[in-house]
């Protein structure tokens, strides 16, 4: 199983997926860049981004929750 549930841009030729895979008997949270190389008009997977076991969602809401209240705390939000 393969879905990406949500996308937003990185700049103009790339983008961040935030979706759910099956990998080696593990479902996964992926978070990753998809870049768009020269002369292509399809974006590409990339390594770069994260991979966590669906397990740790509370944790990884945790982080982003803490995240979100220390950038308002200092005005980047």
């Amino acid at each position: 199983m393969e879905k990406t549930v949500k996308v937003f841009q990185k700049n103009k030729y790339q983008e961040i997926r935030v979706g759910v895979t099956h990998y080696e008997g593990n479902d996964l949270i992926d978070i990753r860049t998809w870049s768009q190389p020269k002369g292509s008009e399809d974006k590409v997977r990339t390594s770069k981004g994260i991979s966590v076991n669906v397990k740790l969602y509370p944790e990884l809401k945790e982080a982003v929750l803490s995240l979100e209240k220390e950038l308002k705390e200092n005005n980047f939000i």
